[in-house]
């Protein structure tokens, strides 16, 4: 972890402040005096200010149920930030050390993973740790073998220089299905669709790893241990 946010963890202070503590040589780690912000720190080292041991706050990890129209950005921007129904009843403090593990579209509702562990986010975003999502789409058009055949085949991506990895269709009813997929490129359901003739009118994600979506939209929870756990297998 950064100097900058093991102190911000660690204290009350906010990010300027922070800075203004580091450079003013009033940081050591492990007896060492740092100056730098983006030094690397570890649970193990000793990191003192003026003589006080720091001690982060305990990593938090939580499972939220994305509204439409609603972003998953730190920031308002055009759409709110979903970050914002975290503030609703001042239930979460330091809300901005928080960050979505993985992104959904504007429109696109379900399933968001939110922690302030980077290493955490890191494991399930990585793509060579193939973590399987789960998604139900609505079609414009009815649903055919040939497409499920294709999309388990590997989909080719106007702009990609390989196929998708394999993708698994579950057929709910001719134009509704559940589509799991080990990777998250940009926008990567619509485009599937939208390269074998086909759109996507609704999207919604039910699931990634062994973590399921149970509450309303707009709710939150904490995971569980065994839900955390689950994402270092």
């Amino acid at each position: 972890m950064r100097l900058d946010k093991f102190i911000a963890k660690s204290t009350t202070l906010n990010k300027q402040q922070v800075i203004v503590v580091i450079q003013a040589e009033k940081i050591l780690v492990n007896n060492i005096l740092i100056t730098d912000c983006a030094f690397q720190v570890h649970e193990n080292n000793h990191v003192t200010l003026e003589g006080r041991l720091l001690k982060t706050r305990p990593f938090r990890y939580l499972l939220m149920h994305k509204p439409a129209h609603t972003i998953c950005s730190n920031i308002d921007e055009v759409y709110p930030s979903a970050l914002n129904l975290l503030k609703l009843n001042n239930d979460i403090e330091h809300v901005s050390e928080l960050h979505i593990a993985g992104r959904l579209d504007v429109d696109t509702t379900g399933l968001i993973l939110i922690t302030d562990d980077g290493r955490w986010t890191f494991n399930i975003t990585l793509p060579t740790n193939n973590c399987s999502k789960i998604y139900r789409v609505n079609l414009s058009k009815v649903i055919t073998q040939d497409i499920v055949k294709r999309f388990a085949e590997g989909i080719q991506l106007q702009g990609e220089a390989n196929l998708t990895l394999p993708a698994f269709i579950e057929v709910i009813n001719s134009k509704e299905v559940l589509l799991t997929l080990t990777e998250g490129k940009f926008h990567q359901v619509k485009r599937m669709f939208s390269a074998v003739g086909n759109r996507v009118v609704k999207l919604h994600r039910e699931q990634i790893g062994d973590v399921k979506l149970d509450v309303a939209a707009g709710k939150w929870r904490y995971l569980t241990p065994l839900e955390i756990n689950s994402f270092y297998k």
